[in-house]
């Protein structure tokens, strides 16, 4: 019978080694907090400084967004959401998915829209200003409607009516021409109370760099202005809001990591040519500041 000693069974001295220093560095707390929150599924720790040649950072040299030369844990600790407070220099906290190409973001626009540098990388060949103008002028359209029918004495009913019609076909063309000009990011919007903002943003910022959410996520950092107990936000976005498949992958995703209705009411998805031409809640043409929930069946 063959001595286990002197066989090759275990593999070669390096290959042992590098087993022995996974062995080491096994952190067994980590790893019962990883399965509570999704069991059956490993978590993977990449090494990104030493894959960063075959990765993409689109927030690359950008002070208030992670880098590839830095652990996901050093980026947590560097800038934590509940402490770090938020100014001109740094209105987000940013995270890739480093796995997915996008623009970089001093290049996405030409610098003639600021409004990008607070969202989602666009994708190459987007049409960001066609769009935006687009979308405005569409939007102007739509207040136009309204003033015609007040002039000609149309019935508040009436008005009502045709206004709700108006706005969603308005929706649609926005859309669409979003879609058809590359400018499809969207995010689902997380809102937490401060006291869970670094717990939450940990959960979301690991998934995103592991390549399980969307192409990128934010932060929103603390307000040196307003109510510290106002909720923050978290956007976790995704590269196309036509992509319903996509949606709701992440959807789930943020489900399993239990992020979702987690206190009793749904979260919305905003394409971002919404926030680019200023629709917010409570707009003044009617339209919706979202286009699914977390109830919509995808």
């Amino acid at each position: 019978m063959m001595d286990l000693d002197d066989s090759d069974f275990y593999g070669e001295e390096d290959l042992k080694q590098h087993l022995d220093h996974r062995v080491d560095d096994f952190n067994v707390d980590q790893w019962a907090r990883a399965q509570s929150i999704n069991p059956g599924h490993p978590q993977p720790q990449t090494n990104f400084a030493e894959h960063a040649a075959r990765l993409h950072n689109p927030y690359a040299g950008v002070s208030y967004a992670w880098q590839l030369t830095e652990t996901v844990d050093d980026f947590l600790a560097r800038l934590p959401p509940a402490t770090t407070v938020q100014g001109e220099t740094l209105p987000w906290i940013f995270i890739c998915n480093p796995y997915i190409p996008r623009l970089q973001r001093r290049h996405s626009d030409g610098g003639c829209l600021k409004a990008n540098e607070d969202e989602a990388p666009v994708e190459e060949n987007s049409q960001l200003q066609m769009v935006v103008q687009g979308g405005m002028e569409r939007l102007e359209l739509v207040s136009n409607l309204r003033e015609r029918m007040e002039q000609v004495g149309k019935s508040q009913t009436v008005i009502r009516k045709e206004m709700i019609k108006e706005a969603k076909q308005a929706t649609l063309d926005i859309l669409n021409l979003a879609h058809a000009a590359k400018v499809g990011t969207g995010k689902w919007l997380l809102f937490c109370q401060p006291a869970d903002v670094n717990e939450i943003w940990e959960l979301v910022a690991k998934a995103t760099a592991n390549n399980e959410l969307g192409i990128a996520a934010k932060v929103a950092p603390r307000s040196p202005d307003q109510d510290q107990r106002k909720d923050r936000l978290v956007c976790v976005y995704t590269a196309d809001f036509h992509d319903k498949a996509d949606v709701g992958r992440v959807l789930q995703r943020l489900r399993e990591l239990r992020l979702v209705e987690s206190r009793a009411r749904p979260i919305y998805y905003k394409p971002d040519i919404f926030t680019y031409i200023g629709i917010s809640q409570g707009n003044p043409w009617g339209l919706s500041a979202s286009i699914y929930t977390s109830r919509d069946v995808f």
